[in-house]
């Protein structure tokens, strides 16, 4: 009759658990995957499909008992890690998001608002259209598979129990502030052309006060902001390559991987 202790139970347990919720965390906060479009019995399948594929390569996990102190704290550091490393790949798409709200709201389409699905909040028209790009571009060039070997380097450059250190933190707060200057570097050029577009309506206003500048100066900055979106649209595939690159590594960076 075969015998079970229960050291070989939490061994077995901890195994497969402790790296289930780690990839469970980081599938509920990424981009794509952990929004309100994809549901979350699918999220945790795919995650436990994950870990399935995973366990058998990764390094031994420490033993411990079920339902103890240690094991709760093990969990907890597996779901900050996760969440952590999900919350660092938001930042590369809430560039392209803030990119177009500074946009809209500067060419006039701000009050041209809608529900975001992802999200479940009302963003510009604009804001999700640049992220409906960048989330078609980050899945043409195999952006998922880079944050899946990220996470499988994970467990050998973050191991279980290992703890996470005090840089990890700052490092992640350091990146706040690269979200607003990445976006405002990438719309830089549509912006200025519409701050000269809004000083040569301002003269013209001066040169001929009867006319009525609202009438033909809303209708006219929206067209012309248009046509700047769609001349910027030729330079996305450039810009977004050098911020996915950028995000990426840093993402390496923070989970110390190669």
């Amino acid at each position: 009759m075969l015998e079970l202790t229960n050291a070989q139970i939490g061994g077995w347990v901890g195994q497969f658990v402790l790296p289930l919720f780690r990839i469970a965390a980081l599938l509920m906060s990424m981009p794509i995957i952990g929004t309100q479009l994809v549901p979350v019995r699918i999220r945790l399948f795919l995650a436990v499909a994950l870990a399935i594929v995973l366990v058998p390569n990764l390094p031994a996990m420490p033993v411990v008992d079920a339902l103890t102190v240690p094991a709760l704290l093990l969990v907890a550091e597996q779901i900050l890690i996760g969440v952590m490393l999900g919350f660092a790949l938001q930042l590369l798409f809430h560039v392209f998001i803030v990119s177009g709200q500074m946009l809209a709201m500067q060419m006039g389409l701000g009050f041209a608002s809608m529900m975001d699905p992802a999200n479940g909040v009302s963003v510009p028209v604009l804001a999700q259209f640049f992220n409906m790009l960048v989330v078609l571009l980050f899945l043409a060039m195999n952006g998922h598979l880079v944050v899946l070997e990220v996470l499988a380097e994970s467990f050998v450059t973050l191991p279980v129990g290992g703890g996470l250190s005090l840089d990890h933190y700052w490092a992640l707060a350091g990146r706040l502030g690269w979200v607003f200057g990445a976006g405002l570097l990438l719309v830089l050029p549509a912006i200025t052309a519409l701050l000269v577009i809004n000083l040569a309506f301002g003269l013209m206003t001066r040169a001929a006060p009867q006319l009525n500048i609202f009438t033909i100066g809303f209708p006219l900055t929206l067209v012309l902001g248009l046509a700047i979106v769609w001349i910027a649209m030729a330079d996305i595939l450039a810009q977004y390559q050098t911020f996915v690159s950028e995000a990426l590594q840093w993402l390496r960076e923070l989970a110390r991987a190669r």
